[in-house]
């Protein structure tokens, strides 16, 4: 761990140049008395530290030391520098191991390169907090005590301990099989399985977690994709999932999608507008976010979704109708 922080603190003095005990404390998430000793261990390892005193002084290296990396072109540097410029950084808990990954590749790329694809990972926003409507988008957040005991089962193949608030349930103790890693729209998840059974488990809903010294039940290889397609299925098909047919203005198809579960269909429509099957968690749900979209969606099925809206509408049109006579 310390040879780790060691190389980033080089690294960040490599393509930042002079910066203070605090800062360096801050980007290597540690104490400035960590700083101070490390950078005393890097001067008696020989790397050409030096301090600078004063108002504006801090740590700096001698001009010329770096390290160097082959067979990297812009293109491929580019792409990773994109990667973590997102909030994807934060996925299963790697982001400080990402951020450090990035200043290892930066500072090995040739001067030519270096600055070229610094600047243009620059031009590139992946999922940024907030959409066009400034809508906020919600990542559920996994304490990182949590979410590296899980990581290290899921790699070592070793059986998991964790406590599982399910919904609606009381948390309690289970001992999974892990099987492999998953996030969509920022909501990660735990494939597993439990006395052979397949298991589901939302990370944000994991209260404690414990790896055990046991080797998990598990096939040497896995298809997480394949798995995740028919674990969703599956999931679709419980419950009182309700399937609805709607025809939808193509201004406000994000905004449908955006409250269904599940897209199942999706085409266009004689007037312009789009026709689309899609999945919501129950009738109550489905109405909730058709009402939502008022004049431009139209529920064509089932019939009891468009009496429900119906209902609704008339009692708001009832409502408001003495303040018209008026």
């Amino acid at each position: 761990m310390r040879a780790d922080r060691l190389v980033s603190l080089v690294l960040l003095l490599r393509q930042r140049g002079r910066l203070t005990a605090d800062t360096l404390a801050r980007e290597l998430e540690v104490s400035t008395r960590t700083v101070l000793r490390d950078i005393e261990a890097l001067s008696a390892a020989g790397v050409p530290v030096y301090a600078e005193r004063g108002r504006h002084g801090g740590f700096a290296l001698l001009p010329g030391f770096r390290t160097e990396l082959t067979g990297l072109n812009h293109d491929e540097a580019l792409a990773l520098l994109a990667a973590g410029s997102g909030r994807g950084e934060q996925v299963f808990g790697l982001g400080p191991a990402l951020a450090s990954a990035l200043r290892k590749v930066v500072d090995a790329l040739p001067e030519s390169h270096r600055a070229a694809a610094s600047d243009a990972a620059q031009r590139f926003l992946v999922d940024p907090q907030a959409d066009l409507l400034s809508r906020r988008l919600v990542t559920e957040e996994v304490p990182d005590t949590i979410m590296i005991e899980v990581r290290r089962a899921v790699l070592a193949g070793r059986k998991l301990r964790i406590h599982y608030a399910a919904a609606g349930q009381t948390p309690r103790w289970r001992t999974v099989d892990p099987i492999g890693l998953v996030t969509v729209r920022d909501r990660g998840y735990l494939l597993a399985t439990r006395s052979g059974a397949d298991r589901t488990y939302r990370l944000s809903r994991v209260l404690a977690a414990e790896e055990l010294p046991v080797m998990a039940q598990r096939p040497n290889r896995v298809d997480l994709d394949r798995i995740w397609r028919e674990r969703s299925a599956q999931f679709l098909s419980d419950g009182d999932h309700i399937t609805v047919l709607v025809r939808v203005n193509p201004a406000r198809r994000e905004g449908l999608l955006d409250t269904a579960l599940a897209v199942r269909a999706e085409d266009p429509d004689a007037d312009g507008w789009l026709r689309l099957e899609v999945t919501y968690q129950d009738p109550r749900h489905a109405e909730w976010a058709l009402w939502q979209l008022g004049m431009d969606a139209e529920a064509l099925a089932p019939q009891s979704l468009r009496t429900s809206l119906r209902t609704r509408a008339t009692a708001i049109a009832t409502r408001y109708a003495d303040s018209y006579r008026e």
